[in-house]
C-alpha cells in the first residue's frame, strides 16, 4: 500500500466516522486555539506597552531617585537620605553627562470648572526640562524661559480630558490647586493660585518624563509651595543611550553619593517589563498547552475505541498482504489529518478570539472624568505571527500524533486470525 493509499484510507476512516471524528478534531481546535489567543494577545500588549514607555521615556536619559532599590522594587525604607537641588552639580560633574535637573513633585487637588481632580504637581526647570524630554513640547501657548512662580503648564489630558474639544482649563485662565497638610487635630488645605501659560501637545503615556496629566511649574515655586528643600529625583540627560555607557555613568553617580541612590535608565525598565511580561506569556501558553493536552488523551481514547470496532477491518487488510508498518501508518495518518485540520481551524477561531477579545476592552483611559489618572488609551492589536502560527500548527500536530503512537502499534500487532475471529 502505497503513500498516497493510506492516506486516502485515512481520509475515508475519518469520513465514516465524522462525528467522533469531529469531537476529536474539536478538542485539538480548542487547544490550539486557546494557545493563539493567549500568546497573539500577550504579545499584542507587549508591544503596546513597550510603545508607551518608548513614548515617555528618552532613552538617553535616566533617573537618580534617594534610597536603594530598582524599578521594580520598594526603596530601603530605612535610608534617610534625601536629594537636594545642588546636587544637580555634584551629577554634572560625571563624565558622559550633558544636563541634569532637580524634580519635585507632589499629589493636589486642582479645581477646574467646579470639579476636583487629582493630579500630580511637578516643579521643574522648566527650560532644562525641554532640553532632556523632546516630548515637553507646548501645543498651545508657551514655555516661558523666565516664568513667574504662578505660571503652570499643563498636559493635554488636562485641557482636554474627554476628547471632544470641551476644555475644563484653557490659556491664560486662572485655577486653584492644595494639598492637605494636619496642624495638631485639624486638616488645613495649603492653596495655590496658578494661571496657564502652556499646553503640552499630546504624549500618550504617562511613565516617567512629561506626562499628559501633568501639572508643571517653575523648581523654586514648588518648594516653596511644598515647603520643604529636598528633590523627589534628578533626571539626567546623558551623552549616549548605549547600554553599556549607560550602566557606567549609573554606577558612577551612585559611587558619587556612596550607593546612597539608585539610577534608573529607560533601557532597564524595558528590560524589566519585557522580561516580565515574558514570563507571563510562557505561563499562558502553558495554560494553552494543557488544553492541548487533555485533547490529546481524546486522541488517544478516540484510537483505542477505534481499534476496538475495527479489529476485523485489521484482520482483512492483513490477510490481503496488508503488512504490520501499514497498519501503524493509517492510523498515524488519521491522526495526522487530524492534527493538521485541528490546528488549521485552531489558528484561524484562536486569532478571532484575540481580536474579540482586545476589542471588547475598554481602552485604558476611558472616557470621561477618570480620564485625568490615566495619560491616554492603550490600543491593544493581538500579534499573531508566521512563527506563532507555525509553531502552533506543528504542535497540535505532533500532539496528534505522539497520543496515536500507541493505540497504531497496537493496531499494527495484531494477529489476522485473531483480529478475523473478534465479533
Amino acid at each position: 500500500m502505497n503513500v498516497r493509499d493510506t492516506f486516502s484510507y485515512s481520509l475515508g476512516a475519518i469520513r465514516l466516522r465524522k462525528l467522533r471524528s469531529g469531537l476529536t478534531t474539536l478538542g485539538v481546535i480548542i487547544g490550539i486555539a486557546a494557545i493563539v489567543a493567549l500568546l497573539s494577545f500577550t504579545q499584542g500588549f507587549q508591544v503596546a506597552i513597550s510603545s508607551q514607555f518608548q513614548e515617555g521615556l528618552a532613552t538617553d536619559v535616566v533617573t537618580v531617585t534617594s534610597g536603594s532599590g530598582t524599578f521594580m522594587s520598594s526603596p530601603d525604607e530605612e535610608s534617610d537620605f534625601a536629594l537636594y537641588t545642588n546636587d544637580t552639580a555634584l551629577i554634572g560633574s560625571v563624565e558622559g553627562v550633558l544636563l541634569s535637573s532637580a524634580v519635585s513633585s507632589k499629589q493636589v487637588t486642582a479645581e477646574f470648572d467646579g470639579s476636583d481632580q487629582m493630579l500630580s504637581l511637578t516643579g521643574v526647570n522648566l527650560t532644562a526640562y525641554q532640553e532632556i524630554y523632546s516630548t515637553f513640547v507646548t501645543e498651545f501657548g508657551e514655555i516661558p524661559t523666565s516664568p513667574a512662580d504662578n505660571e503652570a503648564i499643563i498636559g493635554h489630558t488636562i485641557y482636554d480630558p474627554w476628547g471632544n474639544g470641551t476644555h475644563p482649563i484653557s490659556v491664560g485662565e486662572s485655577f486653584n490647586a492644595y494639598y492637605t497638610v494636619r496642624n495638631g487635630t485639624t486638616l488645613v488645605p495649603v492653596n495655590i493660585t496658578l494661571t496657564v501659560v502652556g499646553v503640552l501637545e499630546e504624549i500618550g503615556s504617562s511613565a516617567f518624563g512629561p506626562s499628559d496629566t501633568g501639572l508643571y511649574i517653575p523648581l523654586g515655586s514648588a518648594m516653596d509651595y511644598f515647603d520643604t528643600e529636598e528633590v523627589s529625583r534628578i533626571v539626567v540627560k546623558l551623552a549616549s543611550s548605549d547600554e553599556d555607557f549607560i550602566a557606567t555613568v549609573s554606577s558612577s553617580i551612585e559611587e558619587l553619593f556612596f550607593g546612597e541612590v539608585t539610577v534608573n535608565s529607560a533601557t532597564a525598565i524595558l528590560d524589566t517589563m519585557e522580561s516580565i511580561l515574558g514570563t507571563v506569556e510562557i505561563l499562558l501558553a502553558g495554560i494553552g498547552g494543557i488544553s492541548l493536552l487533555v485533547a490529546g488523551i481524546g486522541i488517544m481514547n478516540i484510537m483505542i475505541v477505534s481499534l476496538m470496532e475495527r479489529t476485523r477491518e485489521i484482520g482483512i487488510l492483513k490477510a490481503l498482504g496488508a503488512k504490520g508498518r501499514s497498519i501503524l501508518v493509517i492510523f498515524l495518518g488519521e491522526a495526522l489529518i487530524i492534527g493538521i485540520i485541528g490546528g488549521g481551524f485552531g489558528i484561524v477561531v484562536g486569532s478571532f478570539l484575540a481580536t474579540i477579545f482586545s476589542s471588547g476592552m475598554s481602552p485604558m483611559g476611558g472616557q470621561g472624568p477618570s480620564r485625568f489618572s490615566s495619560s491616554s488609551s492603550l490600543t491593544i492589536t493581538p500579534v499573531v505571527t508566521p512563527t506563532l502560527m507555525v509553531m502552533a500548527l506543528l504542535f497540535g500536530i505532533v500532539v496528534s500524533v505522539v497520543f496515536a503512537i500507541y493505540p497504531a502499534w497496537r493496531a499494527s500487532r495484531l494477529m489476522p486470525v485473531d483480529a478475523l475471529r473478534s465479533e
